[in-house]
């Protein structure tokens, strides 16, 4: 440390006044990189403060200026002296610039490193008093010969790679008066940090400074190290695509002058040009194609659009634009395969012969071909919802193609992906027409039912364009991006039930119900469809198995009541693969075994174990306040048994069992109207039925159940609980009450008739206004049950509860002291 009068005398010879440095030193603060003495370089001063600082100096013909770093990233009209670092050099002014943008670039050379002893001005300029530092110079030493050649040895290691030790660097180290200009001017070159750079600034001693550059420069070393490595690696790289690219470009001359085989590329834009043209695309997409295949071909096979469009051209192409197969007008054959495949289902088979003779009629008037159909077809599962798709599509002669909807729960599944995204694709129905190769397939959606929402999107709103007739002519996918005709296909949704469709969806469908089948007609689809499969997948013929028809009637009433036919078909193929294990054991051991071997009903147990369902219900319901119901569910159709009974209390009714909302209040109304009459009819007292509790049970306790079909069910249970008269043996009812007695239609008829007589049941009381739902019924269902239509509660106690041999006494009210005393003995 000196004072810079001291330095007069130290150095002889002629001092200029611009030599000197200031004891007022005016300051400005940089942001970085700091400047070491000895070095020049032009800095831009732009804060106007700043400017106005450098302006002053000049108007006051002075050139020394002091640059102090912040000690944070910002330069404001507030900054003050305690937000600089107080350690700055000290800078010789040689020129200034004015710059259009109202900023200045002065060219300065750093003379001195200075501390401020103290702050003389904050405003309108930074004014300190400073303390100047002399480079010490260090004695020479071993240590410091050996920092010196180590920090020799990286600059050259590091002149290779690094832009700034060239040569007019090498040269001006190789000039730097000592060893301490020599540090600074390898430290600027590096680049350091703000906070390496200020550190380094602050050090004086020379041999320090060369410690912490040896570290500085070590760092620097390992990053060239690396990254010359990874340099190598691309220039490799490159150099082998290079090489591949002039390998493949000979090979291509060399093929064009032997007349081989063109190039991928060019074979594909060739193909794909040829298949456009015969596509029978309309004009705007076979534009949009044409257009897409001139940007296919000016893409490298190496460019990642190159892929993405060879897929989108390959699905243009692919698309079935103008082919469509001929449609089968022959009604007596169509009808014919319909037959031959499904028992039953007259309303589809009818609903399929109605489109093909409106399409008959058009072709006979030369008019042109009208829109597709979309049927709904709704039923409980394995009644043939599935298969009677493919039928269909048969007796049409037309392409057929399923996919399942269950689950899905993207938007983009239906509607496809934007070619944007990573691994795009077309929605399911165009995939659908590509892999059906027709544009006027049978497209079968399975379990439209079980649809799911997802914060990806709807899929359900987004099926409304597809199955909207006056929208789905130009069905508009997000990966095509062009519009496509699914006007002419047939869609063939199927569900097991119409609960779970949005109204506006269920709207766009023709709704055709297939409810579960008689006795009688799964005896026949036995036999001619499920047991001929079952033995064509066990490699047995008819001639070695045979069902005698008592057996197969005794199957399907005791382990296969289920509406469909699935059950059904494991059963025989459980019996069909036990056959099978006993022809092979008997072959391998050369037992003689008589074929076919004949099942019997009594074979059954052995076959398939103990029964799954009772045969019928039971013969004498002797239990008061026990009544049969019929249910509906989306399995088909099921019978209910609702149980009441009555114990001390305060007149609550206690409902169990696993109960809707809907049903709840079914019971509220069957307790309230049931307790009127008892009163009104003297059977019971209103004393004795407030000191009275009810509980109803419905069995299956796990089950949910809802509906308000049980209502008169539950009517009767209360009422013959409270009379103490049983219900009418192998009797059945269902029917929604009204607070005044009267008896409501409800839906699902078919299904519970089908119910009550696959348990046994014999009557079934049922609504008046349900006897329009019985126009379409198989006659034998109908003759096999007694049917009574009631419109009054009062009509249905006579046929659900039988009739008492003796005249009912009317029941009176207990003294209260005398039920307390009872009361009192059961706690005992």
């Amino acid at each position: 440390m000196s004072n810079p009068n001291d330095s007069l005398h130290a150095n002889p010879g002629i001092i200029l006044p611009d030599q000197v440095l200031p004891r007022d030193l005016f300051v400005i603060p940089i942001l970085g990189p700091v400047l070491y003495p000895t070095l020049i370089l032009p800095l831009v001063v732009w804060h106007p403060k700043a400017i106005a600082t450098v302006e002053e100096l000049i108007t006051r013909k002075q050139n020394h200026l002091g640059l102090l770093m912040t000690r944070g990233d910002l330069i404001a009209d507030e900054t003050r002296s305690t937000d600089l670092h107080p350690f700055g050099i000290a800078v010789k002014i040689l020129k200034r610039i004015k710059l259009p943008d109202g900023s200045i670039q002065i060219l300065i050379q750093g003379l001195k490193r200075f501390q401020c002893r103290r702050t003389l001005s904050e405003h309108p300029h930074l004014v300190v008093e400073p303390e100047y530092f002399e480079e010490i110079q260090p004695e020479k030493s071993l240590e410091l010969d050996a920092l010196t050649r180590s920090i020799i040895n990286h600059v050259k290691d590091l002149s290779e790679t690094h832009p700034f030790f060239n040569e007019e660097m090498k040269l001006a180290l190789i000039n730097a008066p000592h060893s301490g200009v020599v540090a600074d001017i390898v430290a600027f070159a590096l680049g350091l940090g703000k906070a390496d750079s200020q550190d380094f600034l602050e050090t004086l001693p020379v041999k320090k400074r060369f410690e912490k550059l040896l570290v500085f420069l070590k760092r620097e070393q390992d990053v060239a190290t690396v990254q010359k490595k990874i340099n190598d690696e691309v220039n490799q790289k490159i150099s082998t695509l290079q090489r591949e690219f002039f390998l493949k470009e000979q090979l291509k001359l060399i093929k064009k002058e032997l007349g081989m085989e063109e190039e991928g590329k060019d074979k594909n834009a060739r193909s794909f040009r040829e298949r456009i043209e015969t596509a029978g695309m309309p004009d705007d997409v076979k534009k949009a194609a044409l257009d897409e295949l001139s940007k296919f071909e000016t893409l490298s096979e190496q460019s990642p659009e190159y892929t993405i469009s060879l897929g989108y051209l390959e699905m243009l192409c692919s698309l079935p634009w103008s082919t469509a197969t001929t449609d089968q007008l022959n009604l007596s054959h169509a009808r014919e395969i319909l037959d031959s495949n499904h028992s039953g289902l007259e309303k589809v088979k009818d609903r399929i012969i109605e489109f093909l003779a409106v399409r008959s009629l058009h072709a006979s008037k030369n008019k042109a071909s009208k829109k597709g159909s979309i049927i709904l077809l709704v039923g409980p599962p394995g009644v043939g919802k599935t298969s009677i798709g493919k039928s269909i599509a048969t007796a049409m002669g037309r392409k057929f193609y399923r996919f399942s909807l269950g689950g899905m729960r993207d938007e983009a599944e239906i509607k496809g992906h934007r070619r944007t995204y990573i691994g795009a694709m077309p929605g399911k129905f165009i995939q659908a027409a590509k892999r059906a190769g027709s544009r006027n397939a049978v497209i079968l959606l399975d379990e439209i039912d079980k649809l799911a929402s997802h914060y990806h999107g709807d899929p359900a709103s987004a099926l409304l364009e597809v199955l909207d007739p006056e929208q789905n002519h130009a069905f508009l996918d997000h990966y095509l991006d062009l519009p496509f005709d699914l006007s002419q296909m047939i869609f063939i949704a199927t569900a097991n039930s119409l609960q779970n469709i949005p109204a506006p969806l269920l709207d766009r469908m023709e709704i055709v119900e297939l409810t579960g089948y008689t006795l009688e007609e799964k005896e026949q689809i036995a036999r001619r469809h499920v047991l001929p499969k079952v033995l064509e997948e066990t490699a047995l013929g008819a001639s070695d198995l045979k069902i005698e028809r008592s057996a197969m009637k005794h199957l399907i009433l005791d382990y296969a009541r289920e509406p469909g036919l699935r059950i059904l078909e494991q059963l025989l193929a459980k019996i069909a693969r036990k056959t099978a294990a006993k022809i092979v054991e008997r072959t391998e051991s050369r037992e003689r075994l008589k074929l076919p071997i004949l099942v019997r009903d009594t074979d059954l147990p052995d076959l398939l174990g103990p029964k799954r369902y009772a045969h019928e219900l039971a013969t004498d319901m002797k239990i008061p306040g026990v009544m049969t119901g019929l249910a509906w569910t989306a399995l088909g159709g099921e019978i209910l048994y609702i149980e009441a009974a009555d114990l001390p209390g305060s007149g609550q009714l206690k409902l169990t069992g696993q109960m809707g909302e809907v049903m709840l209040e079914s019971a509220q109304i069957a307790w309230t109207y049931i307790k009127k009459k008892l009163i009104e009819e003297m059977v019971m007292s209103p004393n004795l039925l407030k000191d009275r509790d009810v509980h109803i049970h419905i069995p299956a306790g796990a089950i949910p159940k809802d509906g308000p079909s049980a209502g008169i069910t539950l009517a009767c249970a209360i009422y013959s609980l409270f009379t103490r008269t049983p219900g009418r043996s192998k009797t059945a009812m269902t029917g929604e009450l009204s607070l005044t007695g009267r008896v409501l239609p409800i839906g699902g008829v078919r299904e519970k008739l089908l119910a009550a007589r696959r348990s046994g049941v014999e009557r079934v009381i049922l609504p008046s206004e349900n006897k329009r739902d019985l126009h379409d019924l198989p006659i034998e269902l109908l003759r096999s049950l007694d049917l009574h239509f009631v419109s009054r509660i009062e009509e249905v106690l006579p046929l659900a509860i039988r009739t008492p041999t003796v005249k009912k006494p009317t029941l009176r009210a207990r003294p209260k002291a005398r039920l307390r005393s009872q009361n009192s003995s059961l706690k005992q």
